[in-house]
């Protein structure tokens, strides 16, 4: 299955190398279970076309997401997911979701930005993270 969901936004001014952005993107969309095992990530070209980075840049980042184990190229077929990395914790209808869409509301509400709660979720995930860290698989999943 060709994956519609994923649309890679490359952000030229924040420092991150592109390809990295990509990866990070599909990292992402691996835990939030919107790719799953099979599923066909877009075309080279494809990124290309929405996204005007070198072609170059696109097949490095599949070469890092193979290299991570998570992707697979099929010659003349395209580049497949192999792995999740999805919790069911994360899942869209998990109550740990909507309790965080909840709180990210009220933020909105007291005039929060989006760079004012992103700060604010990294310097509380930090603390956590950093208070207990998670022993086993899981710390080093969480690190990659």
């Amino acid at each position: 299955m060709v994956v519609e969901v994923l649309d890679y936004r490359i952000d030229r001014r924040s420092g991150v190398a592109t390809y990295l952005q990509i990866v990070q993107q599909t990292e992402h969309a691996l835990r939030l279970g919107l790719l799953r095992p099979g599923d066909r990530l877009p075309t080279a070209k494809e990124v290309v076309a929405a996204t005007a980075v070198n072609p170059n840049t696109v097949l490095k980042a599949y070469r890092e997401l193979e290299r991570r184990g998570l992707v697979a190229p099929r010659p003349g077929l395209g580049t497949f997911v192999l792995r999740s990395l999805a919790h069911q914790e994360a899942a869209a209808d998990s109550p740990l979701r909507a309790e965080l869409a909840d709180w990210a509301s009220r933020a909105r509400s007291a005039g929060l930005g989006r760079d004012d709660v992103e700060a604010l979720v990294a310097s509380v995930v930090d603390e956590e993270y950093q208070a207990r860290p998670q022993g086993g698989a899981q710390a080093q999943e969480g690190n990659q």
